[in-house]
């Protein structure tokens, strides 16, 4: 069988591979895993999410199903172990991707779910919603750790799952694990620390659809509804102990297993994002 991608010289560069058939609705969004392995994610409105092996001919692997509505966002954990996806009807799902089942739904938002993403070190999950909230969870317990609110004072479920005028539209990761950025339809787009309730920056930005922050996390890019591109440089900050501490320890444990740590309390407090 032919591996892929294929080896091609010049001329063939920019010809189609692949053409991945199978949905039956509008695909919104792909995720790769990033160990490497070339699987492919796709979220659907037509309410599933299909997990596709490029390096076997584009097979369609499995067809996760447990959505009730469309699916707008799928975003992988670091190690590839786990995937996130979210979607209407207030969605928040995690995925186990060794066996191919859910593992939790997530339970707190009020309105439909349109982006997530994963920490660097996979101990943190950000989810962006219609209700004018962004939530960070712990994936691993179903613990939502910090609020991000984008209309004060909160508003109360009933509006905050209807219509208004701070819908979250996107939702992103710095690679430094300690700031987020969030667009909404306040025409701002917003600068966050994970262990802060309030922005550390704000940019105005009008019809903010996606943000995306480089490898090095010093430029945050904004995609918009009439088709232009923004750029900021983002927010520096030197990064606490603790900070530090907590990424190098949570890149190869999960939650349960640092509070099974034969270590002092206090300590354990230390490793802990306990926001």
């Amino acid at each position: 069988m032919a591996s892929f991608p294929p080896r091609v010289n010049e001329k063939e560069i920019g010809k189609l591979l692949l053409n991945l058939v199978d949905h039956t609705e509008v695909v919104r969004d792909l995720t790769f895993a990033p160990d490497g392995s070339l699987i492919l994610v796709s979220a659907s409105r037509d309410k599933t999410l299909r997990v596709w092996d490029l390096k076997d001919d584009g097979n369609m692997m499995k067809v996760l199903r447990g959505h009730q509505n469309w699916v707008y966002s799928c975003a992988f954990s670091p190690d590839s172990s786990m995937l996130c996806s979210v979607g209407a009807s207030k969605a928040v799902f995690l995925w186990n991707m060794d066996k191919y089942t859910m593992i939790r739904k997530l339970e707190g938002h009020h309105h439909d779910v349109v982006a997530c993403d994963f920490s660097p070190d996979g101990a943190l999950l950000a989810t962006a919603s219609y209700d004018t909230r962004v939530y960070i969870w712990d994936p691993y317990n179903g613990e939502i750790l910090m609020e991000f609110g984008h209309l004060f004072p909160p508003p109360t479920p009933i509006f905050a799952g209807g219509a208004n005028d701070r819908w979250v539209r996107s939702v992103s990761f710095s690679h430094d694990g300690l700031h987020i950025a969030s667009l909404a339809d306040d025409k701002m787009v917003r600068f966050w620390r994970i262990d802060e309730d309030y922005p550390v920056q704000v940019a105005p930005l009008s019809n903010g659809l996606c943000c995306a922050f480089s490898t090095d996390g010093s430029v945050l890019a904004a995609g918009t509804h009439d088709g232009s591109v923004y750029f900021w440089a983002t927010p520096r900050q030197v990064p606490s102990l603790q900070h530090l501490c907590r990424l190098s320890i949570r890149r190869v444990m999960p939650t349960q297993q640092v509070q099974e740590l034969p270590i002092p309390f206090k300590v354990l407090e230390f490793l802990s994002y306990r926001i």
